[in-house]
C-alpha cells in the first residue's frame, strides 16, 4: 500500500513537491484557495483534495509548504488532531529557529525542511517538477529525532532528486540570512529606487538593461512570504543590515574623498569572491538561464519562436521583449530553468529561423 502524503499549501513549492511525490505515493492536497485546489486536481498534481484539515489524520507524512507564520498556525492546529502515532511532519520554510522551537512542544515527530530552490514565479500554475533537481534540501531535525525518522523523510523526498544536508536550525538561519535573505532585501531596495526614478522620469523602466533586471528579478517573489522570513529571522538580519549600512557609508565616504584606490579594491575583492563561487550549482537563490533572440518587428514573429519551443517540448518560464533597441530589430528574452532547456531552445530556433541567439548566464 502506498504511503499517504498530506500537503498543506499548493503554491509553487507545494505543487512542485506534489508533482514528484505522486509518482510513488497517494497525495492529498489542501489549500485555503478553492481555485488553487481545482487547478491542482485538474492538473493531476494530487490524487485528491481534502475537504478539511482533519483529513491529515490519514497521513503517514504531512508537509507544510506555506509561509513561516502560517506554518506556526497550522502546526498548532495539527497538534489538536489525533494524527497517526508514526506520522512525520515537515515544512519548507526559509527560516527554521522559530518553527523548530514551536514544534518541540507538539506530540508528533517534526523534522524541519528547507528546499533551497525557487522561482520569481509563484502559485500552482508555476509548478515545476524539476524545481528541486540538484538543489540542496536542508533538514533541521530536533536533537532528539530518531535517525530512522530522518531516513524515512529522505527516502520520501528522494524522488525530487535533491541533495540532502542536515544542519542545526541556528546554523541554517545564519547561512541563509547572508546568501538569500539579505540579497532579497537589497534587490527590493533597488526595485523601489527604480520606481522612485520613474516618477520623475516616466518611461525610464524601458532603459533598464538585462543587468538591472537580473539583479532585481528576485524582488518579484511573494511579499507575504518575505515579510514572514524577515520577521522570523530578525536576530540574524539586523546585524547583517547594520553591517551593510556600514559598508555603504564607507563607499559614500570614498566617493566624497574621490578615493580611487579604495574604490578599486572594493570592486576587486567583490570580483574575487564572486569568481570563487561554484558554478552551475543550485542554491538558496533561483538560477535562471536566459536566451536573447534578435527578432524582426514583423507580425507573428513571437508566435513562431514560442511555437518552436513548444514543439521541442521545452519548459519556458518567462518571456519578455526588451525595448532598448531603436532599429527594426527587437530582443526577445526567453528564460529557462535549466541550461539544457536553453541549449535545446537555441538549437530549435537557429535550425528553423535566421534569428540570432545570444546566451546570458544565470543571474545569481
Amino acid at each position: 500500500m502506498k504511503p499517504t502524503v498530506f500537503v498543506i499549501g499548493l503554491g509553487l513549492i507545494g505543487s512542485s513537491l506534489c508533482a514528484n511525490l505522486k509518482q510513488k505515493n497517494h497525495v492529498i492536497g489542501w489549500d485555503t484557495s478553492p481555485q488553487t485546489c481545482q487547478v491542482a486536481l485538474a492538473s493531476d498534481l494530487v490524487n485528491e483534495i481534502a475537504p478539511e484539515l482533519a483529513c491529515a489524520r490519514r497521513a503517514d507524512f504531512i508537509l507544510l509548504a506555506i509561509p513561516v507564520k502560517a506554518t506556526l498556525h497550522y502546526l498548532e492546529k495539527l497538534a489538536s488532531l489525533q494524527l497517526k502515532g508514526s506520522v512525520i511532519v515537515s515544512d519548507t520554510g526559509s527560516t527554521k529557529n522559530t518553527i523548530m522551537e514551536a514544534a518541540a512542544n507538539y506530540p508528533f515527530t517534526f523534522i524541519g525542511g528547507h528546499p533551497m530552490a525557487g522561482s520569481h514565479k509563484s502559485g500552482v500554475r508555476a509548478v515545476n517538477p524539476d524545481l528541486f533537481e540538484e538543489a540542496y534540501y536542508i533538514l533541521t531535525p530536533q536533537a532528539s529525532a530518531e535517525l530512522a525518522s530522518i531516513k524515512k523523510l529522505q527516502v520520501l523526498l528522494q524522488v525530487t532528486r535533491a541533495k540532502f544536508v542536515t544542519l542545526p536550525a541556528p546554523e541554517h538561519d545564519r547561512i541563509v540570512a547572508v546568501l538569500s535573505h539579505l540579497p532579497h532585501i537589497v534587490a527590493s531596495g533597488l526595485a523601489n529606487q527604480a520606481q522612485q526614478l520613474a516618477t520623475h522620469y516616466p518611461g525610464s523602466e524601458k532603459l533598464a538593461a538585462g543587468g538591472f533586471r537580473d539583479l532585481t528579478r528576485i524582488a518579484s517573489a511573494d511579499p507575504q512570504m518575505w515579510t514572514d522570513i524577515l520577521v522570523t529571522n530578525q536576530a540574524e538580519l539586523l546585524p547583517l543590515l547594520k553591517n551593510w549600512q556600514h559598508q555603504m557609508a564607507q563607499v559614500i565616504q570614498w566617493l566624497e574623498e574621490q578615493a580611487e584606490p579604495q574604490i578599486f579594491q572594493y570592486f576587486t575583492r567583490a570580483k574575487a569572491q564572486r569568481d570563487h563561487l561554484p558554478q552551475r550549482t543550485a542554491g538558496s537563490l533561483p538560477a535562471f538561464y536566459d536566451l536573447l533572440v534578435d527578432i524582426p518587428d514583423h507580425p507573428g514573429t513571437i508566435a513562431t519562436v514560442t511555437q518552436l519551443i513548444s514543439q521541442a517540448g521545452i519548459s519556458l518560464i518567462n518571456l519578455q521583449i526588451q525595448e532598448t533597441r531603436e532599429d527594426i530589430w527587437g530582443i526577445l528574452e526567453l528564460t529557462f530553468t535549466t541550461q539544457a532547456d536553453r541549449s535545446k531552445a537555441k538549437r530549435a530556433i537557429e535550425q528553423q529561423t535566421d534569428f540570432a541567439c545570444h546566451l546570458r548566464e544565470e543571474a545569481i
